[in-house]
């Protein structure tokens, strides 16, 4: 959206002075025929050469192609310092791009640096970059300084001014400053609307999003979008695959940013054939497939447990991203392919153009943990750390715990949390736990339980997995009062979840639930005829065990 407001016409460097240099065959290319960095960097050495790459104009376009997608924004500063007296058109340019980046900061010191030493005046169209970069870094309080002298200087109203700031203050969960401007619209602006909508959906207010999305007088793809994205990362992953078939009615064409979070919705509630439709939607509607795309797809398969299609994508991709790389290698990992994951790592590590990062080292390590290969995941993590150099971060070590405790080597997994240079979460002390219930060790289960408590005092584990462990060694007393102590401090247990898809249609069970769910009389139905099938062996279970029994709990 930026670069279409600072790129508008009336910030052309050209003047008339200088449109003999459209004649230079080189300019000429610079517009025409400049795909690639190495292609603008031929040009530029010619330029060079020739004299006149310190020129104004000249400068001004190298300028603009190093700050586009294309280009490169470290290149881009070199030419921007080299130039004595960049003019407004430079200054936006360079500041863009850099908010686009994934360097924001660097648009925020050219802005400071603009105002303190340069005689050019920021335009109007100079500060949507600047509130673009304080969104990006989360910085909405230091933004409304900013905001302070757009109202001093009477431009509070321009539309691609008040849009950026609502932007920066909707995305950084400013909810109330974010309405303030938003209420005094005085007329309907879509993209402001759209800013609202994703604000909201981000800080979990997903039910005053849609509100908003409903009283839309008109909805552009980015209204669907933001509206499906907002349900999926709220975890409502039903209500985004509804939405989308609205869109679906409404003939509104869906972009490669709905098909990842229709792909995730799918992964998240092992919607196999509903991801499958969309896969086949993306192939039959020519949906670009760029690395986040094919990432989306690999991971949905992979979710849902359809790990050779996972592969079939892996394997078609010509140019494999290592967010490919990673996701295929997780996708093994969970589903009882931990050598192939393996192997599928080592591959990765001997290609010549990329390299393990730390969701690499992740998903092998995961792989290590799942089929017990100790010697294995011990040599992958002092590979990451020593060989790479990379810092493990909490969830590496959480799976290094868990492989270790699920392995019996309580004592290396304790002190591995212990001298980790990082603090401890209530996670990671929560592995340890379940290992000291498997391997019957009290005295270690209580003091992770303790950690357990201290550090999440409304988490259920702490207390449930200790009352279990002194229940397994005759200690009843002390399992009771790990769950007086429970029920005191009005710590509940999170009720087990599991879904199944049958006949296209996701259904979910909650433990303990079961007569909520809007079938539940044909599912009891079919619980009694299996009974009587079944006969008298079952029925020594008594009929509440033999549905507990039959039913998916999560403990």
């Amino acid at each position: 959206m930026l670069t279409a407001y600072c790129g508008l016409p009336s910030l052309s460097p050209i003047s008339s002075s200088k449109l003999s240099l459209f004649d230079q065959p080189y300019l000429s290319m610079v517009d025409k025929n400049c795909t690639t960095m190495r292609d603008l960097q031929q040009i530029h050495a010619h330029l060079i050469k020739s004299g006149r790459a310190k020129e104004s104009f000249a400068a001004s376009r190298v300028l603009a192609f190093c700050a586009s997608p294309l280009g490169n924004m470290d290149y881009a500063y070199l030419v921007f310092k080299q130039m004595q007296n960049p003019n407004i058109f430079c200054w936006n340019t360079i500041i863009r791009g850099f908010s686009q980046s994934s360097n924001p900061q660097m648009a925020l010191y050219l802005f400071i640096h603009m105002l303190v030493s340069s005689q050019i005046e920021p335009h109007r169209l100079t500060y949507p970059s600047v509130f673009k970069a304080y969104s990006q870094l989360g910085l909405a309080h230091d933004g409304t300084q900013l905001h302070g002298r757009v109202v001093k200087l009477g431009i509070q109203f321009d539309p691609f001014i008040r849009n950026t700031i609502l932007y920066m203050y909707a995305n950084c969960g400013f909810l109330n400053e974010a309405r303030r401007i938003f209420n005094q619209l005085m007329e309907f602006d879509v993209v402001a609307w759209n800013s609202m909508i994703t604000g909201l959906a981000k800080c979990g207010e997903i039910d005053e999003a849609r509100k908003v999305f409903d009283k839309m007088p008109v909805r552009n793809p980015v209204s669907w979008n933001s509206m499906i994205g907002g349900h999926v990362r709220n975890g409502m992953f039903k209500e985004a695959l509804k939405l989308f078939v609205k869109m679906q009615e409404q003939r509104i064409q869906p972009s490669e940013y709905t098909m990842v979070s229709l792909l995730n919705a799918s992964a998240q509630i092992g919607a196999l054939k509903q991801g499958e439709w969309i896969h086949e939607y993306i192939k039959k509607n020519n949906v670009e497939l760029n690395s986040i795309v094919v990432t989306a797809i690999i991971d949905m398969y992979s979710k849902c447990g359809s790990i050779g299609k996972a592969l079939q994508v892996f394997e078609k991709i010509p140019n494999r991203a290592l967010s490919s790389w990673n996701s295929m290698i997780f996708g093994l990992a969970v589903n009882g392919c931990e050598n192939e994951a393996v192997m599928l790592f080592k591959m990765l590590e001997s290609s010549s153009n990329l390299k393990p990062d730390s969701v690499s080292f992740m998903a092998v390590l995961t792989a290590c943990n799942h089929s017990a290969m100790v010697d294995e995941g011990r040599g992958f993590f002092s590979l990451m750390t020593n060989t790479y150099r990379m810092e493990a971060s909490i969830k590496h070590y959480n799976i290094m715990v868990d492989m270790l405790g699920r392995a019996g080597f309580l004592e290396e997994a304790e002190e591995l949390i212990e001298t980790m240079p990082i603090e401890a979460d209530s996670i990671i002390w929560g592995c340890l736990l379940s290992a000291c219930r498997t391997y019957g060790n009290t005295e270690m289960g209580k003091r992770a339980a303790e950690k357990v408590k201290e550090l999440d005092p409304e988490e259920s584990m702490g207390y449930v997995v200790m009352a279990n462990i002194q229940a397994s060694t005759n200690d009843f007393v002390g399992a009771m009062e790990e769950r007086v102590s429970m029920r005191m401090k009005k710590v509940k247990k999170e009720a087990g979840c599991s879904v199944i898809e049958v006949d296209d249609e996701v259904h979910e069970f909650i433990a303990g639930g079961g007569r909520r769910h809007p079938k539940a009389r044909e599912i009891y139905l079919v619980l009694d005829e299996l009974g009587v099938i079944l006969g008298d062996e079952t029925n020594e279970w008594g009929d509440l065990e033999f549905i507990n029994a039959l039913q998916i709990y999560s403990n």
